[in-house]
């Protein structure tokens, strides 16, 4: 009598082996999916912040080329003159002193800084609620039509520690205000009538400032520190590579000064 072979066990399970393979499998996989998701998170967070300095960029040479066309306007019906040049600049410095006499104060991270005056009314500028003249800032300055000064410059917020991109207006002397946060540097040089080429604050003599009649504008915009080494060209046209890990881009524009421009012989 031969004997009974066992019949096989419903519901075997699994061996150790299949199981070490599953589970090492499923670790690929979720190793694969985060790696993907950082990657992801990690892209998102480049362009936003590109974004970002991308709009603070344009936003700072919109406001402080916008001011610079402004540089010695006139009403035709207004018999006023300016109490000053209608620009003066400072290298690595932002302009102080009183209106009728700009001299500059020296800033640590080497930024330039201008002063843009001219004659404010109701079509140069936003009226306040009580129909005066504004500044920079939205303040009041007087009954229209009414001298303005603006002073910009960038340095670090006292706060916050970031920089950020400045202007004191004629309203309130003495207390300059953020406009545009991400503004490490300002940098300009300028065109005199029938110069070769454009140069910086510092060769140009107090009486050279009424015969400016353009100015190259530049403003270096920080971002966000990504704990990277990341290259980037200044506003002098140089290579320089940011050791803080934060990304750093340079944005230029030409701007006429308009009404000076037509006041030249």
């Amino acid at each position: 009598m031969r004997p009974r072979l066992p019949y096989p066990r419903a519901g075997a399970g699994h061996t150790l082996l299949e199981f070490t393979i599953a589970v090492a499998l499923g670790l690929v996989v979720i190793a694969g999916a985060v790696t993907a998701y950082r990657s992801q998170r990690q892209a998102f967070a480049y362009a936003i912040d590109a974004s970002r300095i991308h709009e603070a960029g344009v936003n700072a040479l919109t406001l402080i080329g916008e001011q610079i066309q402004m540089a010695g306007f006139i009403a035709a019906d207004d018999p006023s003159t300016l109490s000053g040049p209608p620009i003066f600049g400072c290298t690595a410095g932002r302009p102080t002193g009183t209106v009728a006499s700009l001299t500059c104060e020296a800033l640590s991270n080497r930024s330039d800084g201008v002063a843009v005056r001219y004659r404010g009314d109701a079509d140069s500028t936003w009226l306040a609620t009580n129909g005066q003249v504004t500044d920079c800032l939205g303040q009041a300055v007087g009954a229209s039509p009414a001298e303005v000064l603006n002073r910009f410059h960038a340095k670090a917020s006292s706060s916050t520690g970031e920089p950020e991109l400045y202007c004191e207006g004629t309203g309130k002397l003495g207390t300059a205000q953020p406009l545009v946060e991400g503004v490490e540097r300002l940098r300009l040089r300028y065109w005199t009538v029938g110069a070769a080429q454009a140069v910086d604050a510092t060769v140009l003599s107090r009486e050279r400032w009424e015969a400016v009649v353009a100015v190259d504008l530049c403003v270096l915009v920080r971002g966000a520190s990504f704990g990277r080494r990341v290259r980037y060209v200044d506003c002098d046209g140089a290579s320089q590579t940011a050791s803080d890990g934060r990304v750093r881009q340079a944005f230029w524009r030409h701007v006429v000064l308009r009404n000076v421009l037509e006041a030249q012989p």
